[in-house]
């Protein structure tokens, strides 16, 4: 059965949750209140009405309950900008209770009817106590939630290796799976430390990027494979993907030679798919 969805995501978020439009006219860009588990909350719709096959969801479809007018967008980023100044405060509270946490940001609910406080930790942490007296300082319910450092760094923000803002925080996608092979197709160093970002875990950008060294990669002879090019046969040893030219070696006695060719300019034996 197709059932018709939007796509809505939340602050500091890059997964888009499916809701059902509830019969609203919503357009990309709208702000909408949502119904969640935890309650009504706001986000903001990316993706426009589409026809999706309902047994590929996860868990049953919420409805949008409201298109937000500007004066409830503008009133949730004010109660967020409150909650944030109290960052010293709770910092303090939990150095007090000695945890072994890191407080990354305090947010309000859209409603401002509870702050929300992001924090990191290399293991469990027992914060019961923790929330009873935050509660009772802050005079406000108060939900922990623990984040990854990928999320961290996409809530403050920051800079890359490369200079430029990191993937995260442009709303480029999610990339919580990035693995070895991904740099490796891209010919990238495969020292961690050099590949890795703010967060401390691979770059975003090797995710981003792969689907094109992928596609690159279907036409490109492998590495150490023998090649017929204008000047003879040879080994290829490197392959510039995005160039589309390939280095190919020709041993000639006790001397060899590499010499580049353009992709076009050189036949091979493809391997059966």
């Amino acid at each position: 059965m197709q059932i018709e969805v939007v796509g809505v995501k939340f602050k500091n978020g890059n997964h888009v949750y499916s809701f059902d439009p509830n019969g609203l006219k919503i357009k990309k860009g709208d702000y909408v209140i949502v119904d969640t588990e935890k309650g009504a909350d706001l986000g903001v719709v990316v993706k426009e009405e589409e026809m999706i096959d309902a047994t590929s969801l996860l868990s049953p479809l919420k409805k949008v309950t409201k298109i937000a007018t500007k004066e409830m967008v503008e009133k949730a980023e004010k109660f967020d900008k409150e909650a944030a100044r109290l960052y010293p405060q709770v910092k303090k509270i939990v150095k007090d209770f000695g945890l072994d946490m890191k407080i990354v940001k305090v947010e309000a609910s859209f409603d401002n009817s509870r702050y929300i406080i992001n924090f990191t930790a290399e293991n469990r942490v027992d914060f019961r106590e923790l929330v009873k007296k935050l509660a009772e300082t802050l005079k406000k319910r108060v939900e922990l939630r623990q984040i990854g450092s990928r999320d961290e760094v996409r809530m403050l923000g920051g800079f890359g290796p490369c200079g430029k803002i990191c993937c995260c925080v442009q709303n480029m996608g999610e990339f919580d799976h990035v693995s070895m092979k991904m740099a490796k197709n891209q010919n990238l160093s495969l020292n961690p430390t050099s590949i890795s970002g703010l967060c401390g875990k691979l770059m975003c950008c090797i995710a981003y990027e792969n689907p094109t060294y992928q596609e690159a990669l279907k036409v490109m002879p492998k590495v150490g494979s023998q090649v017929s090019t204008k000047e003879g046969k040879g080994t290829v040893v490197f392959n510039d993907l995005l160039k589309r030219e390939v280095d190919v070696k020709f041993i000639n006695g006790d001397d060899f030679e590499v010499k580049t060719f353009p992709l076009e300019e050189i036949s091979f034996k493809r391997e059966q798919k």
